[in-house]
């Protein structure tokens, strides 16, 4: 559903335009867009400081692999954007040290943990990890980030507001109005692009952004999901985790932000995680025939 603070049944400018001051809010459990009975949306310029309240619980769940040169970083950010939440790191045994380095912050700065892992599982198990360990200790609101800092933590009260106003999901679209990647290749940009409009078009979701990996949950819709039983490992995790929610009615909200591509460390995209994600679309393709049909019809 698309929504202006200013007048609700104002027309919205198209997705392609990338450098709108507005967001685009999509939502998958209530109908078609611009009709169903959900959705709303921030101005760029709203004082993101008086959103994200405290009220509810908020743990931020980060898998890392050799990011101990950001770690730090990404912890302080987060500490002062959203003060009150805690910080999970899901370590797979990263030799460069990330795991101690985050030890020393939580001594240093509170409410901040590491779980620690053999080897490298990958990044679906990770956040099957992370985000069970979070609700366990009691987290309402669960958010994903990455620790390359290429999501802006500046925009993490604004994030978890969509969720607490409502929202089972809100995620932090480049691919709406407002949204934008900087610093990818081309090649890289267009099969991030082309990824999700195929994700989105053969499964049927009214999101722009399947594969985005800034989000926040509330944990009620993640244990409604079950999300324990999701298999993908790779950026397929975000599709699945997507589909899986549509699929039971959630409510979705997609905000804008600036993807700015990792400045230190290796990024751990490969040509095996884009096959599995082709593959995984197809499977859940196959496995929901009537289930696709039924939501083009409803929109979402």
């Amino acid at each position: 559903m698309q929504f202006d603070e200013r007048e609700a049944d104002q027309t919205t400018r198209e997705p392609g335009n990338e450098h709108s001051d507005e967001c685009r809010c999509t939502s998958a459990g209530g109908g078609q867009r611009g009709k169903g009975p959900f959705g709303f949306a921030h101005s760029l310029n709203l004082g993101y400081g008086n959103l994200g309240s405290s009220v509810m619980r908020v743990t931020v769940v980060v898998p890392t692999y050799n990011e101990n040169d950001n770690i730090e970083v990404f912890c302080r950010e987060v500490r002062a954007a959203v003060p009150a939440a805690s910080i999970l790191v899901v370590d797979d045994g990263s030799p460069d040290g990330t795991a101690d380095t985050v030890d020393r912050l939580g001594a240093e700065l509170g409410s901040i943990t590491v779980l620690r892992r053999d080897k490298k599982l990958g990044l679906g198990s990770a956040y099957r990890a992370g985000l069970r360990a979070a609700i366990d200790s009691g987290a309402e609101i669960c958010v994903q980030m990455d620790a390359d800092l290429s999501h802006d933590a500046a925009l993490l009260p604004a994030l978890i507001a969509n969720v607490e106003l409502g929202a089972d999901l809100a995620i932090g679209s480049r691919y709406v109005p407002g949204g934008r990647t900087v610093d990818w290749p081309p090649g890289r940009r267009r099969l991030s692009r082309w990824g999700n409009r195929y994700a989105a078009g053969v499964l049927g979701l009214a999101v722009n952004d399947a594969t985005a990996g800034y989000r926040a949950y509330d944990s009620s819709a993640l244990v409604r999901m079950d999300f324990e039983t999701v298999r993908a490992e790779g950026y397929g995790f975000q599709v699945e985790m997507t589909y899986r929610l549509v699929r039971i009615g959630g409510k979705i909200v997609e905000f804008p932000i600036t993807f700015r591509d990792r400045v230190e460390g290796s990024s751990k995209m490969s040509g095996g995680i884009v096959r599995e994600a082709s593959v995984l679309v197809a499977r859940l393709w196959l496995s929901d025939f009537k289930g696709r049909r039924k939501r083009r019809r409803e929109g979402r």
